[in-house]
């Protein structure tokens, strides 16, 4: 399950997003930065769609780019 870290990240359209773990280990979602809320919301539901339940299933959170992550 993802959750929204801040109703703030929903409502700045001009703020980055990234999507981090929730063990806070790295990997190809979470190294990405997406312009809008929405965008990576859609990227967690490809990635999810994808699993089987019998799959372990990783955490993730969306949350507000900090400055220096937007480099990617």
């Amino acid at each position: 399950m993802f959750l929204l870290s801040s109703t703030v990240v929903k409502s700045d359209r001009n703020q980055l997003v990234r999507v981090i773990r929730d063990d806070g280990v790295e990997d190809d979602l979470t190294r990405r930065c997406f312009s809008t809320y929405d965008e990576a919301y859609d990227e967690l539901e490809r990635f999810y769609a994808g699993l089987c339940c019998s799959d372990d299933r990783v955490e993730y959170s969306i949350t507000l780019a900090e400055l220096e992550d937007t480099n990617y």
